[in-house]
């Protein structure tokens, strides 16, 4: 019998938890456990982690494998694959924002000086209305992608 030491989901629909299970390899994820070694609650900011390490211990030394998420987390409390202490207890990480697209990015990075342009030479307008309205008025299509100034 090949034991592993993996997560098995508990929780709700779209509200995932996890508890870390000693399970027969060919069992299925959810399916029955020989025993419950702890839980992981990734929603929380930072994510939940409570392990067992002194039953993990004992598992790992009746030959049971850790799967690699379980070795993540085992890290993530400050034990290493044998659930052994390690000397550095990795310090839990907040979630990162989601980043945007390199494409989306250089987008947003055209239009924002466009933007600032557009707002001085309104400013500029408003403040000296001796200057005439030919003058504030963007450059032409043609040349859209240089930073021309149109002629005086």
């Amino acid at each position: 019998m090949a034991v592993r030491i993996r997560l098995s989901r508990v929780g709700a629909t779209k509200r995932p938890a996890y508890r870390v299970v000693a399970i027969e390899g060919r069992k299925p994820r959810d399916g029955r456990s020989l025993e419950i070694l702890g839980y992981y609650d990734p929603l929380t900011d930072p994510a939940t982690v409570k392990i067992e390490a002194e039953r993990i211990r004992t598992w790992i030394g009746k030959g049971a494998q850790p799967s690699d998420t379980v070795v993540r987390l085992l890290r993530q409390v400050g034990l290493d694959a044998k659930a052994e202490a390690t000397d550095e207890a990795a310090k839990p990480r907040p979630r990162r924002t989601p980043t945007k697209s390199p494409a989306r990015a250089k987008a947003a990075a055209r239009t924002k000086p466009k933007l600032a342009a557009e707002g001085e030479t309104a400013a500029k307008a408003s403040a000296d209305p001796s200057t005439d309205a030919s003058s504030a008025a963007p450059p032409s299509e043609a040349g859209s992608d240089s930073d021309a100034e149109a002629p005086a």
